[in-house]
């Protein structure tokens, strides 16, 4: 009977452990980098947040050549802007600004890439200084109520009544 017991309190952890380990795996980040559904793209969010960085790179990029995710572009571009997870790169960080201001998604997202891509064009951050350009994807990204644009562009005819 003692036997039994050991035998089948053995058999019972390992069953346990092992639903549990696929269970984590499951809810893990890397089960979402090779989905097909788009849901994937608000985890490469989670995987950034708890320091997952090389799975959300690779879940954003997915979601940016399967979907055009305007979403995955900003997180992608933050990421490749600070340099935690990928090597920094800037360019390319504006590069995908860019690429997401030149959307309509319908979650409101491509409205924040312009304001960033605007900032970028008028700071020649990533790209070279154009504050003509900015200033039309600035005022387009405060016309659709971008806060943050409305801020921005008020501080700079703030800085441009003092130059003057």
């Amino acid at each position: 009977m003692k036997k039994f017991c050991v035998w089948f309190c053995s058999l019972t952890i390992l069953v346990l452990g092992s639903a549990q380990a696929q269970q984590t795996n499951e809810l893990g980040y890397e089960a979402w980098i090779d989905s097909d559904k788009r849901m994937k793209c608000m985890y490469g969010y989670f995987a950034a947040k708890t320091g997952d960085h090389a799975a959300a790179v690779e879940i954003f990029e997915d979601c940016i050549e399967r979907w055009d995710d305007v979403y995955s572009m900003i997180w992608l571009s933050q990421i490749l802007e600070t340099g935690v997870g990928l090597p920094r790169d800037i360019e390319r960080a504006t590069a995908l600004m860019k690429r997401g201001a030149g959307m309509n998604d319908a979650a409101g997202y491509s409205r924040l890439a312009r304001y960033h891509y605007g900032v970028a064009l008028v700071e020649g951050h990533g790209v070279e200084m154009d504050r003509e350009q900015g200033l039309v994807w600035l005022e387009r990204a405060a016309d659709e109520q971008v806060q943050d644009a409305i801020d921005y562009l008020e501080a700079l005819q703030s800085t441009d009544q003092k130059e003057n």
